[in-house]
Formats: C-alpha cells, sequence, structure tokens
C-alpha cells in the first residue's frame, strides 16, 4: 500500500475533520478502517462556495484519476566526512544549510553579523521606543533573518518536495502541528523565535558551531577559486563557502560588486505598508459567517498587472492579519518598514505592503534606488514613519492624521508626510493607480493609515551559479544560496534553497 491524495474535498466550515476523512474513503469506495490523515485544508470564501477545502492522504493502490502520487523527500545520510564549511548568514537558507551538514557529518560553522535572539530582540524592541539603531542586531540582521521579526509566514509558490520536510523540522522545533494542514501556514513572529533557537541548539548539539557579532568584511579569490573568507579583518582559509547573506546586506553587495562575481541586476519591488481595522475586514469577507470560531482572522490577495509586456505590477505582500507595522531599518539616516504578526493575529490593525515592481538596468541603480527612498523618508519624518491616510495619498494632499481612526501601530510614532513625494514620479503614478483600485476591491468605504517606505521585499541582484553544481559560475566553491543571492523569496523557498545547497555541497565533495 501507498499514501496517496485525494484533493478538492469540500466541507462546511462546521464539519469535523473526522467526517471529511469518511468522506474521502467514501469517494473511494474504500473501508471505513482505511488510513488517512488531512493533508492540506483551505477557505474558499467565494459567497456562493463558502467552504473549506480538504486534500486527503490515503493509503491505498487504486487506480483513479482523482488520486495523485503523496509527496516524499528523504533526507541525505551521513556520509563519514566532517569537512568544515561555512555558512555566512543565519537566516533560514543559512539555517537549514547548517542543520542538514551537520546532520550528515560535516561542520558547518554559520557566520552571523548579528546578535543571538535574546539579545536581537532587545536591540530591537529599544530602537522601537526611540533609542539607538544598532546597525548589525535589528530587523535586518541576527538570528534567524529578517523574517524573525515578520507574520512567520510559510507560505511558498514553488512546488518541492523539501517543502513538507521544512514543516515537519519546524514542527519537530517546536511550531504547532496545524502548520503541516493549513494551505496558508504561519509561526508568527513570537513562536518562530522559540523554532530558530531549537534549531541552533541542534546544529550545535550535532557538531556545528555558530559565530555572532561576526561579520564578512572580503573575500580571497585566486585563478577563479574560492580561498580566504575575511571575518571581522581577520582571514579564514577555505575552499569552501555558503553566501546566504540575505537581502538586507547592502555593505556586503557593494564588497561583492568588487570582486570577479558575476551578478546581475534583478527586479524588485517598492511601496509602502497600509494598515486598516481587521474587523471590518472580517466582516467583509466572511460576511453572514462572522464570527465563526472555526474562522480566524481574514486575510487577502491584491494584484494588478499594469504592463503586460514587463511584468509590472501593483500588489500586496506580506499581509498581516492582526499585526503590527514595524521599523526595519539596518542603516542610520534610512528607514523602511515591515509587518509583523504574532501567532494568534490578534491585533486590531491588519497591515499589508502595496508595491510596485521596478526593474532597474544595474545593480548600482538598484541599490542607489533603494537608498535614495529610504533617505528620502528618513529625511521627510526624522526617524518617525512617513504616513498619510489612503485618501489623502491618491489626492495628494497633505495628510490630517488626526482625523484619522486607525491607530498607528509603528514605533516610535509616525509624522504626516505626503509619501508619493518619497519615490520617483513614475513609481509613485502608478502606486496611486494601484491603490485606488486596492481600496475598491478590498477596502471599500474602509479608512486606512499608509507608512512608508517598504523596500526590502526581495533582493535587487543575482549572483549566478551553475544549475548543476550550484556554486557560482565565476568563483569555485562559492555557493549562492537563498533570498539575498537572488534564489528565493521567503522562509519556506529560502529552506527550501538551503537544503538544495546542501545536499549539492555533499554530492560535490564525495
Amino acid at each position: 500500500m501507498s499514501m496517496q491524495l485525494l484533493s478538492d474535498l469540500r466541507a462546511s466550515i462546521n464539519e469535523t475533520e473526522d467526517a471529511v476523512l469518511q468522506k474521502a474513503r467514501k469517494a473511494l469506495s474504500l473501508s471505513k478502517d482505511t488510513a488517512c490523515f488531512v493533508y492540506r485544508r483551505s477557505l474558499d470564501t467565494r459567497k456562493d462556495k463558502f467552504s473549506f477545502v480538504y486534500t486527503v492522504a490515503i493509503e491505498t493502490d487504486l487506480q483513479n484519476s482523482r488520486l495523485r502520487p503523496f509527496p516524499t523527500y528523504e533526507l541525505p545520510t551521513p556520509t563519514g566526512r566532517s569537512k568544515t564549511v561555512p555558512i555566512i548568514g543565519f537566516g533560514p537558507a543559512g539555517m537549514f544549510c547548517a542543520w542538514i551538514l551537520a546532520r550528515c557529518g560535516y561542520k558547518p560553522i554559520v557566520i552571523e553579523r548579528g546578535r543571538p535572539i535574546k539579545q536581537r530582540v532587545n536591540d530591537v524592541n529599544t530602537f522601537w521606543s526611540g533609542g539607538e539603531l544598532n546597525p548589525e542586531s535589528n530587523v535586518q540582521f541576527g538570528e534567524g533573518g529578517a523574517g524573525t521579526f515578520s507574520d512567520g509566514k510559510l507560505t511558498t509558490r514553488i512546488n518541492d518536495p523539501r517543502c513538507r520536510k521544512v514543516l515537519e523540522l519546524f514542527v519537530h522545533f517546536g511550531a504547532p502541528k496545524e502548520i503541516l494542514t493549513l494551505a496558508k501556514p504561519h509561526i508568527g513572529t513570537d513562536m518562530l523565535r522559540s523554532v530558530v533557537t531549537n534549531l541552533r541548539e541542534d546544529v550545535i548539539r550535532m557538531g556545528g558551531e555558530v559565530r555572532f557579532e561576526t561579520k564578512l568584511t572580503d573575500l580571497t579569490i585566486q585563478n577563479g577559486s574560492l580561498r580566504q573568507i575575511i571575518l571581522n579583518g581577520e582571514p579564514m582559509d577555505t575552499d569552501l563557502a555558503v553566501l546566504a547573506i540575505g537581502n538586507g546586506a547592502v555593505d556586503t553587495y557593494r564588497m561583492l560588486l568588487e570582486q570577479p562575481i558575476v551578478m546581475e541586476p534583478k527586479p524588485f519591488s517598492i511601496g509602502f505598508r497600509t494598515e486598516h481595522s481587521q474587523d471590518a475586514l472580517n466582516r467583509r469577507t466572511y460576511g453572514s459567517f462572522y464570527g465563526n470560531p472555526n474562522l480566524g482572522a481574514a486575510d487577502y490577495l491584491f494584484s494588478n498587472v499594469t504592463d503586460k509586456r514587463t511584468g509590472e505590477a501593483v500588489y500586496s505582500f506580506c499581509m498581516c492579519p492582526g499585526g503590527q507595522v514595524v521599523n526595519a531599518s539596518s542603516l542610520p539616516n534610512r528607514l523602511t518598514t515591515n509587518g509583523m504578526s504574532q501567532y494568534a493575529r490578534n491585533g486590531e490593525n491588519a497591515n499589508a505592503a502595496i508595491l510596485a515592481s521596478v526593474h532597474p538596468s544595474s545593480i548600482e541603480e538598484g541599490l542607489e534606488l533603494q537608498s535614495t527612498v529610504e533617505r528620502n523618508a528618513w529625511n521627510a519624518a526624522r526617524g518617525l514613519g512617513p504616513a498619510s491616510t489612503g485618501y489623502a495619498f491618491l489626492r495628494k494632499e497633505a495628510p490630517d492624521l488626526a482625523t484619522c481612526p486607525i491607530r498607528a501601530t509603528f514605533g516610535p510614532g509616525i509624522a504626516p508626510t505626503e509619501i508619493g513625494a518619497l519615490f520617483p514620479d513614475s513609481v509613485a503614478n502608478r502606486l496611486r493607480d494601484g491603490y485606488a483600485l486596492f481600496q475598491k476591491r478590498i477596502l471599500g468605504d474602509e479608512p486606512s493609515l499608509l507608512t512608508a517606505p517598504e523596500t526590502r521585499t526581495s533582493a535587487p541582484l543575482r549572483i549566478l551559479r551553475d544549475p548543476e553544481t550550484l556554486q557560482s559560475i565565476s568563483v569555485r566553491g562559492l555557493y549562492p544560496c537563498g533570498e539575498g543571492a537572488g534564489y528565493a523569496g521567503g522562509i519556506m523557498s529560502s529552506a527550501v534553497d538551503g537544503i538544495r545547497i546542501a545536499e549539492q555541497i555533499i554530492r560535490n565533495e564525495s
């Protein structure tokens, strides 16, 4: 007998999972004791089809067009080798790469410029309360990466059997079991912190090492091969390193641009955060089902392609139900935002990024665009969050924040700003056009509060790597990895890329 998946089983929002499993057995004319379990559950909020939609894993060798194979993935086996592998960065890509390598007998040495979770949280809370920014310990840098201060979303568009293993490992390290079945799993920033700590401790238990407050400052490359990594100014001999730096490491990007490393510019997006009432969103989304205890905080997805030829679009990103808008700055006299939710998602406001895609012609142009917008935001509000109402933004008016019923969650506070002026005119105009449509489709007549800018949504570059060896095409032994290298977009895809890199190192070094 093998496990197969049966999809598109609809059930009312009050129907039990046992009833759904029995429905799956009945659909295939299987006995009542056939082994099965819920593999995935999503919510269809269309008024005429409001229901949960299930995928059930069921043990059967039955040949049926409704069945598809159960995705399987086996972790690589220990090799008996104990080679040292430096990994630059301890975000999702670096964490999972380190864990796989340690499990297989390698000696990963994780190099993290920031601080451990506990100290990092203290540094961030101090900054959000009006204290000084720590350029090396903030929302961008430190244990767990930028995702540590987020909603902890575990959704992804990639279709890879490693995704299930990533979820299982998250559960193993303390995440709730429900993430294995929810179509839109999340952990929340509060739970994610303990999960990251547990994973780090397991890496160390298996023989790995994590060096905090240690920064990659340079590389030594000779004859197309890696020879050294320079850490806090001190050389470390190595012919192998994983570059999992995250997309906020602007200084590291500029260092890499001075090296013979082949890179290319990559499209990314910039925009702002919009906040609005979570309760109003719940009412608008759930209609007559509003208040049902089986329904959590409502979310949404918005997209409007403005140029089909180039793929330019205005869209929502990283929607955080019941969350808050946070200061995600990592450089002095610069300002950028992000969204964050606790696991319970029980905050008063919902928020999401509203972004316009940009297509810089060079890496320098992309980096300068990010820097200019962040500098404009700092100058406009002097460290507070440049803010506007949605209606004032659309009308290019100075906002009257005193009349806005949405209470700002951004710390240490907000300042009234015509936020369109922070962006190039072409971007501001596209954001206005997109937000007008967003208001109509998602918010209706509900008020909103905007805080700008959001600039660190993805890397503005890609470090080119060989599709077979996954090494840099120009530097042997250097493995670009994860979101900061241009190969992922979020916690899940970054973790999967970290696993792929670990597997490839094992193959290449065997």
